[in-house]
């Protein structure tokens, strides 16, 4: 699918080639996406992610995983210049650069967290009510043993730990006929609380979801550079819907749960690999063409001074 943006001939008018210097913000899903389902390898996407820190793109991790998860991982994948949004949504953190400096207060790692979602001992509290009260079967991921969290989903027992401190939303695994998880829909629903799927968990939360997060940030970015940004997601998995069309552009990933994912997004793009190399193929397609290229931020701020002087 073509990319539906206006675009711009760099070789006539005053404003010709300023679409090609809009800043830009990619926003990406980690476990089946970024990071391999099974492995949790990103090494085919290791290229695409050292040339857009190069290029000064921000690269912001969306997921479902903990803060305490992500912390850690973003040091590892060289993002920790970025924000991120964690819990599905739950959860934001934010560097020093992306802070105002009368609202936010960082905390000792430079970090400032911003919850959008609601309180972990509410979630958990209605999800006890309303088993007991419908009668239906599910395990939480606080209620299983770390033994069965790392048979149940590969991680390392440190990961595994990490996963288990959350803030605003509690995983499960629905263990009932599917003809009753409507009706637990439903009670959570009641409470305030939503029921999203994931690759490996369903996800109790509050109503803030990657898309509202993604929002947020959007907006964060503009009130603080003065420009809206041109934004890009990828992401495999339902949960990631509200995301994927929250932004100008999207590549579905193709992913290893057989789940369907259908945005309503014009500038969608399906990959055909999967995990990380999915990753990289998706933003090859939207910006790794010349007529879509990603132009360095110290190139994009000299050409754009550039223009602006030379308009009447």
């Amino acid at each position: 699918m073509t990319d539906s943006r206006p675009t711009t001939d760099s070789r006539t008018g005053p404003d010709a080639g300023l679409d090609a210097f809009t800043p830009r913000l990619l926003f990406t899903d980690l476990d089946g996406s970024l990071l391999d389902h099974h492995s949790y390898d990103w090494s085919p996407a290791r290229p695409w992610l050292a040339q857009l820190k190069q290029l000064g793109v921000p690269v912001i991790p969306v997921t479902s995983k903990t803060r305490s998860e992500i912390v850690p991982l973003r040091q590892a994948l060289g993002l920790t210049d970025t924000p991120f949004i964690a819990e599905n949504g739950a959860v934001v953190g934010l560097p020093p650069a992306w802070c105002h400096a009368r609202i936010d207060r960082p905390g000792p790692d430079g970090l400032a967290i911003r919850t959008l979602g609601v309180d972990i001992g509410f979630v958990r509290k209605r999800l006890s009510v309303w088993r007991e009260r419908l009668g239906v079967r599910f395990t939480t991921m606080s209620e299983m043993s770390l033994e069965e969290l790392v048979d149940y989903t590969g991680l390392p027992e440190p990961e595994a730990r990490l996963a288990r401190l959350r803030e605003g939303s509690e995983p499960l695994i629905w263990e009932d006929d599917e003809s009753r998880l409507e009706g637990f829909r439903e009670g959570l629903a009641g409470d305030g609380l939503q029921l999203v799927r994931g690759g490996r968990f369903w996800h109790a939360t509050g109503t803030a979801h990657k898309g509202s997060a993604v929002s947020w940030l959007i907006e964060r970015f503009e009130a603080l550079r003065g420009r809206r940004p041109l934004t890009l997601a990828l992401g495999d998995g339902p949960n990631d819907i509200p995301m994927l069309e929250a932004v100008d552009q999207a590549v579905v990933i193709r992913g290893c749960h057989g789940l369907v994912v259908s945005p309503a997004q014009s500038s969608l793009y399906r990959s055909e690999a999967t995990g990380p190399a999915g990753w990289a193929e998706g933003v090859a397609y939207w910006w790794g063409r010349a007529d879509r290229r990603v132009i360095p931020a110290v190139l994009r701020e000299a050409t754009q001074a550039s223009l602006e002087e030379s308009l009447p």
